[in-house]
Parts: C-alpha cells; structure tokens; sequence
C-alpha cells in the first residue's frame, strides 16, 4: 500500500471516527435523552456520562489536529478503545448481543485508522542513558 492510500485511509478513519465519538461527546455533555437513557441502563452514573462526553470531545479536537501531538494521539486512541470495550461488554451483559453491533463496526474502524496511524507515524524509540 503506498503512503497515499495509507493517508486517505487514515484521514477517512479520523473523520469518521470524529464524527462518530464527537457526535457522542456532544449528545453525552448536551443530556440527549435517548444516550442518557441508554447509558444509565448499563449502570453508569450522571457525572460519569458528562466526564465521558468531556473526553470525547477532547478526544476528537486532538485526532484532528494534523502532523502534532503524536504521543496524545496514541493515548487518545487508547481511551477510544477501552470507550469501545466498555460499551461492549456492558451492552452484551445488560441487553444483549444485538445491542452491540455498533460497538464491533467502532471496533473495526477505529482499528483500521490506529493501523494507519502507526504506518504513517512510526514509533521510534530512544535509550537514554543517564550520567
């Protein structure tokens, strides 16, 4: 795969996924009923759900910031993936598989774009040796 496809993948990914948690931080800080609802059921808390949607949004402006903050970013994908998790595992326990589709197509995407991520901005690390 050259590096052009690899951007477009990646950028694709990026937006997608911006517009996918940023959508969710949004609904979570602006009290929608319907995420409230449901995130209530599986057992998590109000302060919860507004520190979720905090992070989220945090999330996002950091994803979409091109070419800096690489080490944020990869923190950044990290919460993504416990979030995914997370609402994975609390839907399958509380109301069933099917309620976790969109839990495994966020999986998905969000794996596809990390994997971008780490072609285009290879992780190269350093020994220090201290004096």
């Amino acid at each position: 795969m050259n590096a052009k496809t690899t951007k477009i993948i990646y950028w694709t990914g990026i937006t997608l996924t911006s517009l996918w948690f940023g959508a969710s931080g949004f609904f979570e800080l602006t009290t929608n009923k319907l995420v409230w609802q449901i995130t209530q059921q599986l057992g998590y808390p109000a302060h919860f759900i507004y520190i979720l949607g905090v992070m989220k949004i945090s999330g996002v402006i950091t994803l979409l910031i091109p070419n800096k903050l690489l080490r944020l970013k990869e923190w950044v994908f990290a919460g993504v993936f416990f979030d995914i998790l997370f609402a994975f595992f609390s839907k399958l326990v509380v109301l069933g598989f099917p309620a976790t589709i969109d839990a495994i197509v966020a999986f998905v995407m969000v794996s596809v774009t990390y994997a971008m991520f780490r072609k285009l901005y290879t992780a190269t690390y350093t020994v220090r040796v201290s004096e």
